[in-house]
């Protein structure tokens, strides 16, 4: 195309030119609105005058200060903490305190009452936090209301002196991939500034905490804009800005915020209870990969598998068992394992909800009274999944049936004894055949069955001696199915599901 118009003649060119001109004028005004809309928002300069005032910078600080006599780490410079560790270790070793200081993004949510939604780590263990506003002027946050870590959001509030310019939600479940959508936040500490991007997915989990249902922008996010909203078109928040990928501490287009759907609900309960208030269910579920799904004659990665049901839990009451596959959850579809724990949370507690489950490959509906889930002291850990190691080597003094003795190549079991619940200190309550001998490279080791597991269940059926599970297996390969189903109590009282290859 360059090649041709530098060697046609002026004329023609200008004559060309005339020509598109003519017929831009004459082009419908529907057609011609259409073709410019299509090359995105001409200018969004008249929502972002209205929504800037809304919009907060939020300043915290604190006193940090290192143990007395305690020198300061030797950190390469550049280091991702070396930041962290000039903060809290003061460099003469004299244990005076030094003031440390943070900036993030907020919105205003109720001008009269002023109240502020901002993320929890922006706010986390900060002795004084200031809201500053677009017109210069600056309140103190009077109280936190309440904060929620594991959706990282936090309700602050300021006593105004006059009603302040206020935001309100929209829904996120309505945005669509290729949306518009704008992002004002103090980025840097450049208070006011106003990016415009689109939606570039939907419920990403980053692996930040339990209920990650993240909305994925490639507006410029960066550091600073933490807190801040993501507006659609009509101004309304449709997500909390809340973290970047970026190896450069800049933004590389992706960003990622709360979903609204998920920061109403709990904005919601933090302002009337000043705590988060979640569902509970009372089930360990586990997603279903390839060959679990062969052997259950469902679709793969859709639903929750039961590993597990906790006693006297709603889940237990409603006749829930392991090895059910939840399909449908108070009439929503439970397209993944993650999916669930977000929607029991949201659910009220007391509600009674119908549960749509897969039994022996049959669909059941139960009825199901949600609870309330008991949130873990700040700081307590959730208990770890199990050890992904091969449990040991094989040697010939085993006190299980020989390799292949199960029914499985590679696999010995043997009935709990007390000798056994000793050695591989099994629970007193722990029934089922015990795993004594695992072979490298069998396909019970390459789904990291270990030794010390028991197993629980065979295809479904609770066994507790090697003539149970035997007979359990061969009715699996009469079947034609090329895989057994075990349900595995493993070594720190996790139950799971593992198919088991028979070849």
């Amino acid at each position: 195309m360059l090649y041709a118009l530098r060697h046609t003649p002026a004329a023609l060119i200008a004559a060309a030119l005339a020509v598109t001109a003519t017929v831009a004028m004459f082009e419908a005004p529907e057609a011609l609105a259409q073709r410019v809309q299509s090359r995105g928002p001409q200018s969004v300069s008249p929502i972002a005058k209205v929504l800037i005032p809304a919009v907060v910078n939020v300043s915290t600080s604190q006193v940090s200060k290192g143990p007395k006599g305690v020198p300061l780490p030797d950190v390469p410079d550049g280091a991702p903490f070396e930041k962290f560790f000039d903060d809290f270790f003061d460099q003469d070793g004299s244990g005076i305190g030094r003031k440390v200081s943070s900036l993030g993004s907020g919105f205003v949510i109720d001008g009269k009452e002023g109240l502020i939604v901002t993320n929890n780590h922006v706010i986390a263990d900060a002795d004084e936090i200031y809201v500053n506003f677009f017109d210069g002027s600056k309140l103190k946050v009077e109280k936190i209301i309440g904060r929620d870590a594991k959706t990282d959001l936090a309700l602050l509030k300021v006593a105004p002196k006059k009603p302040l310019a206020q935001v309100k939600f929209g829904s996120s479940e309505t945005m669509e991939v290729g949306d518009w959508v704008m992002a004002i936040g103090n980025p840097f500490g450049l208070g006011g500034s106003v990016t415009v991007g689109i939606i570039s997915a939907k419920e990403r989990d980053i692996n930040s905490g339990p209920y990650d249902d993240f909305l994925q922008t490639d507006a410029a996010i960066n550091k600073g804009n933490s807190g801040g909203p993501l507006f659609n078109m009509d101004g309304d928040v449709i997500g909390v800005n809340t973290a970047i990928i970026s190896p450069t501490g800049g933004s590389i287009g992706i960003g990622f915020a709360v979903p609204s759907d998920t920061a109403l609900n709990v904005i919601a309960q933090l302002r009337e209870y000043g705590e988060t208030r979640r569902g509970w269910l009372g089930v360990r579920i586990q997603s279903i990969s390839e060959d679990i799904a062969s052997t259950l004659g469902v679709e793969e990665n859709k639903g929750a598998l039961v590993a597990a049901v906790e006693p006297d839990s709603p889940a237990a009451k409603s006749g829930i068992a392991s090895g059910d596959v939840i399909l449908k959850f108070d009439g929503k579809d439970v397209m993944t394992m993650r999916g669930l724990p977000r929607i029991v949370a949201q659910t009220p507690i007391g509600k009674k909800v119908p549960v749509e489950i897969l039994r022996d490959g049959k669909t059941q509906s139960l009825d199901v009274e949600i609870g309330r889930l008991v949130e873990p002291e700040e700081g307590e850990e959730a208990k770890g999944p199990a050890d992904s190691g091969n449990g040991g080597q094989p040697d010939e003094d085993r006190d299980g049936a020989p390799a292949g003795g199960a029914g499985i190549a590679g696999l010995g079991v043997a009935p709990i004894s007390d000798e056994l619940r000793e050695k591989y200190n099994l629970g007193a309550k722990s029934e089922g055949l015990v795993v004594t001998l695992v072979e490298p490279d069998s396909p019970a080791a390459k789904k990291n069955v270990n030794e010390g597991d028991v197993i629980v269940e065979v295809a479904q059926d609770k066994v507790a001696t090697t003539e149970e599970m035997l007979a359990a297996v061969d009715k699996v390969r009469r079947s034609g199915r090329k895989a057994v189903l075990l349900r595995i109590e493993t070594a720190n009282g996790d139950m799971r599901f593992v198919a088991v290859p028979l070849e």
